[in-house]
């Protein structure tokens, strides 16, 4: 296990190291979104031509790879043509002439440890012997469905709303965003913590827990709702949006007055 570790973080520091360079040459840190999803296809590769395949393996793979490929192809359609993420913007504008390396150390070769950490599950199942599929192969899988559809019937919510011209400059609040300011990041922690189930039975499948455990941080409290709603602190459309619906955990909607 040990040796295994050691192997994915030097892969992972070798993918994240080129996509700092693409950043570099494109004067854009907001690939590092882009690289986020096809990393974890990265790790599931390098496991795959690594370590002899088991049914479960292959299940976390092929689960990782549909999640992680999407993500990707939304963010890079979603940014073509449009220019650095906010969010990125304002730290290359904080950084000033340190910005070079910053940008690696404090997006990219981060970013490389937080995609280690969740990458567990991956690790977990690519040398652990599970010839069968059991109870916590379905359980998990169906909560990964929900995840899954979550994220993407969310994502493709708002492209919609966003494409149309009368909706400019308003707050997408229909859908599944009537529920849950933030449908996609609560299908994300869904089905992280689903792929945990998953390989909870295995040979030191329990580590795992601090994949799931961080995704969910980093969404709830870190990069995720903390950074994306701080740009609409005075915005009164979201802030009455802000008091009626749920912030994760999709709910009914509270009347107002």
């Amino acid at each position: 296990m040990a040796t295994l570790l050691i192997n994915s973080a030097l892969c992972i520091f070798i993918y994240v190291t080129v996509w700092f360079f693409i950043a570099l040459i494109q004067k854009r840190n907001d690939v590092a979104d882009i690289a986020w999803g096809l990393g974890f296809v990265v790790v599931s590769a390098f496991c795959f031509f690594s370590y002899p395949h088991t049914p479960v393996a292959l299940l976390v793979y092929a689960l990782v790879t549909l999640w992680g490929v999407r993500l990707s192809a939304h963010i890079g359609l979603r940014s073509r043509g449009k220019k650095e993420d906010f969010r990125y913007q304002k730290m290359r504008a904080d950084w000033g002439k340190t910005v070079v390396w910053r940008s690696f150390l404090q997006v990219f070769v981060l970013q490389g440890f937080f995609m280690w950490v969740i990458s567990f599950p991956i690790l977990v199942a690519s040398i652990a012997d599970s010839p069968t599929f059991n109870a916590f192969s379905a359980v998990g899988v169906l909560l990964w469905i929900i995840g899954f559809a979550f994220e993407a019937i969310g994502d493709y919510q708002l492209s919609v709303f966003i494409k149309q011209k009368k909706n400019k400059g308003d707050v997408m609040q229909t859908g599944l965003w009537q529920y849950t300011r933030h449908p996609n990041y609560f299908g994300e922690v869904v089905l992280w913590w689903g792929i945990f189930i998953v390989v909870l039975p295995l040979d030191n499948g329990v580590w795992s827990v601090f994949s799931p455990l961080m995704i969910t941080f980093l969404l709830l409290k870190v990069s995720g709702i903390p950074m994306l709603e701080a740009k609409y602190k005075d915005n009164p459309q979201f802030q009455a949006y802000k008091r009626r619906t749920s912030a994760f955990f999709p709910m009914l909607p509270k009347l107002e007055g």
